[in-house]
């Protein structure tokens, strides 16, 4: 079933690594609390389905942007999540923009560098990379030109960040079907 596009929504959560993009992400899901919002996290796409490197012209850019867009064609909302620099996916996510228009909202989780390292170390990802990967990847306020970014500090609490997002973006259901309750449903 094809929904109406003209009804989804495009969240774009950006930040350094450790930012707590992906716990947001979820985080708004749970609290949306049915089904027709899809998260599209970069490193998903990136370095598990592709597993590539990240680098300039990428493959996993045009099929973030594909994913994206067709989840949106048909009906879901998106939160799309990572890291995202403008340098690399700036053009992309312009586009995505540009062609979803009042209907596409950007967060960027600025959190500091120190901060990032402190949280990075409670995830599992501390072992597969550390500190001086981190210091490479990390780019201060990396903020999209144009694109009204709001920027969410690292004083704001997870609470606090999802309820002052779905405010600005989640106001109404996309036209996918509400989900099954838990009772009667068979598959996730």
């Amino acid at each position: 079933m094809r929904g109406r596009s003209d009804q989804t929504q495009l969240i774009v959560l950006r930040g350094n690594s450790g930012s707590g993009k992906t716990t947001v992400a979820r985080a708004i899901r749970d609290a949306y609390d049915r089904r027709g919002l899809a998260i599209v996290s970069q490193d998903v796409v990136r370095r598990e389905i592709l597993r590539e490197l990240d680098q300039p012209d990428g493959v996993n850019i045009g099929l973030i942007d594909t994913i994206t867009r067709y989840a949106l064609d048909h009906g879901h909302h998106v939160i799309l999540e990572g890291i995202l620099t403008t340098g690399r996916y700036g053009d992309m996510l312009t586009a995505l923009r540009r062609d979803h228009p009042d209907r596409s909202h950007f967060f960027y989780l600025d959190v500091s560098f120190d901060e990032t390292l402190r949280r990075h170390a409670t995830r599992p990802q501390s072992r597969e990379f550390g500190a001086d990967m981190m210091r490479d990847w990390y780019v201060e306020r990396d903020l999209l030109p144009g694109a009204g970014e709001i920027v969410i500090d690292q004083t704001s609490s997870l609470e606090e960040t999802v309820r002052r997002i779905m405010s600005r973006t989640l106001t109404t259901a996309p036209s996918a079907p509400p989900r099954d309750p838990p009772a009667r449903s068979r598959r996730p």
